[in-house]
């Protein structure tokens, strides 16, 4: 059973910075499609950016630019690497894996095409 487990969330200022860690336990991992989704109460989850086995990059145009998604495939581990942290950024931040990344594109980013989850870490940004 894959495990994910995130860390980094914390409470910055707008235009700051913040890394979001993901450790993937899983023989699996380096073909796994793999993706940041956000969360705020009440609302949709979000894909905010995914990356496929060939780091291959989809990000959501609100994040464009200043978030980084990458990974470690030696340690397993997924990042985020969020910049220029602005107020409307706050949410919940959850890691996802997929046994391959579907196969157009565009489908990236919705949540219903990953099985598994992490428990999530929180990002808050004030202005």
């Amino acid at each position: 059973q894959e495990q994910l487990v995130e860390s980094g969330g914390d409470s910055v200022q707008a235009g700051g910075s913040l890394r979001l860690t993901c450790v993937v336990s899983g023989s699996t991992y380096r073909h796994y499609c793999m993706a940041w989704f956000r969360q705020a109460p009440g609302k949709k989850r979000e894909g905010v950016a995914t990356i496929d086995p060939d780091r291959t990059t989809v990000y959501a145009d609100s994040v464009k630019g200043r978030f980084t998604i990458s990974q470690d495939n030696a340690k397993n581990i997924l990042y985020l690497q969020m910049n220029n942290l602005k107020p409307e950024d706050t949410d919940m931040y959850y890691c996802a894996a997929a046994l391959g990344c579907p196969a157009e594109r565009m489908e990236w980013l919705f949540p219903y095409n990953f099985g598994y989850w992490g428990q999530g870490t929180q990002v808050t940004v004030s202005s």
